[in-house]
């Protein structure tokens, strides 16, 4: 069977996929163009694509008749998906849950404590040779041992940030979720949206897609706190990126910490331009073993279905 790998990935990954399949590798590392996603349709037995791949509706509209039977996505989050026109296309879809969970969960973390401490502000205060020297008062943040987090998603990232968060720093732990969570895997209460927004530190860490498009907007924010720092590391649509920075403007909060954007790989300038928004370029997964297992996750399931057994991650 004919695969197309749209980005380049670790190389044992690569060694697996070509052990079992035709492939065929891009070497950019920018997302399909249009006329590509729709020859990768038309070429192609199996596809393993990535964020910022966009196979939406007008994509399989093109391709009436595809070749392709599976779009085997690299990573936890398939937004870039229109699921339901894949699935009309005769195409699965499935992706590479639990892999990702820890790492997202550690980024989260390093976001709270570099933008709580002011971590980016300072490192960039002693590169341009600005630092005086220690003083009393100099650069104080908060301090984040027994505050409270607000966590907006208590899936598996979620519960892996609350247990970072209560084991490590003492944290109490509200949530919002859309569903009735039984077990947030530590003490912790399931509260409105609204109550979980007030909390000290607020993280995002819901799944993309038209259900969570703009989930975190102004009247959201609103609900936050002037000394409270803000953290997404979910999609970046999630959040409505203007209101954000309307908040953060007028002292509505207190600071950002963002690993993803709403039209990435653009980053305001807005955002870039305040000291207290801590910013880095989606690097949720970004450990050499991490991205190893997503990729043999996702060859895990290209196998599968060539063998016709049932998918391991099915979307």
């Amino acid at each position: 069977m004919k695969l197309l790998i749209t980005r380049p990935l670790p190389e044992t990954v690569m060694a697996a996929a070509r052990a079992r399949f035709d492939v065929t590798a891009r070497d950019s590392t920018l997302p399909l163009s249009a006329e590509e996603l729709r020859a990768s349709l038309r070429d192609y037995d199996l596809v393993l694509p990535t964020l910022g791949d966009l196979y939406k509706a007008d994509v399989f509209a093109d391709v009436p008749a595809p070749r392709a039977k599976m779009l085997a996505n690299f990573g936890v989050g398939y937004n870039h998906i229109d699921v339901a026109a894949a699935r009309a296309a005769g195409l699965a879809v499935t992706n590479t849950p639990g892999a990702v969970t820890d790492a997202t969960a550690d980024i989260a973390l390093m976001l709270i404590l570099m933008t709580a401490r002011r971590a980016g502000e300072g490192e960039r205060l002693v590169r341009a040779g600005r630092w005086e020297g220690w003083h009393p008062t100099q650069m104080l943040g908060l301090h984040i041992g027994g505050k409270r987090l607000g966590v907006i998603g208590m899936g598996r990232i979620g519960k892996a940030i609350a247990k970072r968060c209560h084991a490590g720093f003492g944290m109490e732990v509200v949530f919002y979720n859309r569903s009735p969570v039984a077990d947030a895997g530590v003490p912790a209460r399931q509260v409105g949206m609204a109550e979980a927004m007030a909390a000290d530190v607020v993280v995002v860490a819901v799944p993309g897609g038209p259900a969570t498009h703009h989930l975190i907007n102004a009247e959201a924010l609103a609900a936050m706190r002037p000394h409270a720092i803000f953290v997404n590391i979910a999609r970046g649509d999630v959040v409505e990126e203007a209101a954000l920075i309307a908040a953060l403007q007028e002292g509505r909060i207190a600071g950002a910490g963002l690993d993803v954007y709403e039209f990435e790989p653009k980053v305001p300038q807005a955002l870039m331009a305040m000291e207290n928004v801590t910013l880095l370029p989606h690097l949720g997964t970004a450990a050499l073993e991490v991205r190893t297992n997503m990729g043999m996750m996702a060859v895990d399931n290209l196998i599968a279905f060539a063998e016709g057994r049932a998918l391991p991650n099915a979307v």
